[in-house]
């Protein structure tokens, strides 16, 4: 239990403590103030009844003008303790007789009755004024006016407030010894039910159960539901960590293949290359000197054979170029830094307008900040997407080919756009599969790796592309890196 906190029995003590307390004050006020309406309703009565018998005790006093026997009728109200002074006035208004209980006692100060009454009280406080209308023979003959204090109000407040305190103290002590009562039939189950589920938040061991409640109430119900749930959670741990293991089981074996296969492509990717390469060179230098021996004999049939020859090397040579950039952008180690993306892309124009001069062919590059990258990668990126280009506007009389960026929700996203060939968009999920292409060879040379290249040198940057286009429409590539690739220049 944390320090500061409440035990449950402690709780319930205070609970029954606080209920009683609340309950046997609302009593006690209620109470209070029935008996403090009911004292000052029988005050007045009294007070009327006093006056009453003042009045009829008066009349001839008032009649014969006798002031002495008038004041001798007001002592007797000396016999009430409530009452505190008294007079007797003359229809005029003027005093004809008083009485005090003490010297410093201020008489009744006269109010004005309601017509038609013979009795009115007025209340202010813990002061009672009462008027009696003294009628002899159908006429008025004086009013007698009575002042009373409530002075027994305090002194049953004060009784009051002692009960209430002596049954408070009754009701903490049954509170403690319901509290006992109380600990035993809920609070005890509870704590037991309490100290297993903490147990088992600390310790995670859901083979923990809770003791059994011997009584069917709620308390059972709810350690029963307890350690149900505790089974289920076991249960389903159990198949957790058994699914776990088999899961990292099949992820060994699965990595473990797939290293095994990278390694193999690898070999493969480099042994085809290196072991073509080779006489690859050799029947380039044999058509070399064969051209360079026979370059003013050669006619007809063997120089459209060496022709052949020729192309037929040179698409081998790419091919092989193709093949070691595409295992270079799988396995190859990233080595960034910071780079130029509009030098290169100027580079790689620069060097496609030398070898062509004859073409017309405009470049639109925009001027981009450098990156976070691999230079050697994006560069090969850049020179299938840029060549590509090329390529599929060579039909064309002229062409326009650009390179720049734009900014979508937040992402710089870049693109290399043609007027070109284009595509059938409906073929759009083929133009990143290796060795598949969208055009002939006859219309366009190409080996259909160059794509499949770029993308996987993009999502080793954490980017990725995706194109458009529409046939003899162009085609724009769009393609992005990572987020925060971008630096200020």
């Amino acid at each position: 239990m944390k320090p500061g906190s409440r035990s449950i029995s402690a709780k319930l003590m205070w609970m029954n403590v606080v209920v009683s307390a609340t309950v046997l004050v609302l009593a006690v006020m209620a109470f209070f103030f029935y008996d403090l309406v009911s004292f000052r309703q029988n005050l007045i009565r009294n007070l009327t009844t006093s006056a009453q018998i003042v009045g009829a005790n008066s009349v001839s006093a008032l009649t014969f003008d006798d002031p002495q026997s008038a004041g001798t009728t007001l002592q007797a109200l000396r016999s009430s303790p409530d009452v505190a002074s008294a007079t007797l006035e003359t229809n005029d208004g003027t005093t004809f007789a008083s009485y005090q209980r003490a010297a410093n006692v201020p008489l009744p100060v006269a109010m004005p009755m309601e017509a038609g009454t013979e009795d009115q009280a007025w209340v202010k406080g813990t002061h009672v004024l009462l008027a009696h209308r003294i009628v002899f023979q159908g006429k008025p003959a004086g009013t007698v006016y009575i002042t009373a204090e409530l002075n027994e109000t305090g002194q049953r407040a004060r009784q009051y407030l002692l009960i209430a305190c002596g049954v408070l103290l009754i009701c903490m002590v049954a509170g403690v010894l319901i509290s006992g009562t109380a600990r035993k039939l809920v609070a005890q189950p509870l704590v037991a039910l309490a100290e297993t589920a903490r147990k088992v938040s600390r310790e995670r061991d859901y083979s923990v159960r809770a003791a059994e409640h011997k009584d069917k109430d709620e308390i059972s119900v709810l350690v029963e539901a307890f350690n149900e749930m505790l089974v289920q959670i076991q249960e389903r741990d159990t198949a957790l960590n058994r699914g776990r293991e088999q899961l990292e089981a099949r992820v060994e074996e699965r990595t473990a293949a797939l290293r095994a296969a990278n390694r193999e492509l690898e070999a493969f990717s480099y042994t085809v290359a290196h072991d073509l390469r080779g006489p690859l060179d050799a029947v380039q230098g044999m058509v070399y000197i064969l051209e360079s021996l026979d370059r003013e004999k050669r006619e007809g049939e063997r120089g459209e054979i060496l022709d052949h020859l020729k192309l037929a090397t040179r698409n081998m040579a790419s091919l092989i170029d193709d093949l070691l950039n595409l295992s270079r952008a799988s396995t190859a180690a990233l080595k960034k830094g910071r780079v130029n993306l509009t030098g290169i892309v100027t580079q790689i124009a620069e060097d496609l307008k030398r070898g062509e001069p004859e073409r017309r062919a405009e470049f639109m590059i925009a001027q981009l900040p450098p990156v976070e990258a691999d230079e050697g990668l994006i560069r090969v990126a850049l020179d299938n997407l840029i060549r590509n280009a090329w390529k599929y506007t060579s039909r064309h009389e002229g062409a326009c080919i650009e390179f720049g960026a734009i900014n979508r929700r937040g992402e710089t996203v870049y693109y290399v756009r043609d007027d070109g060939a284009g595509f059938d968009p409906k073929l759009n999920d083929q133009l990143f599969q290796p060795f598949h292409r969208l055009h002939s060879r006859s219309e366009f040379p190409g080996t259909g790796i160059g794509l499949a290249t770029v993308q996987r040198i993009l999502a080793r940057h954490g980017g990725r592309i995706w194109a458009e286009g529409a046939v003899e429409k162009g085609a724009t590539f769009w393609f992005t890196l990572k987020s925060g690739t971008s630096v200020t220049a």
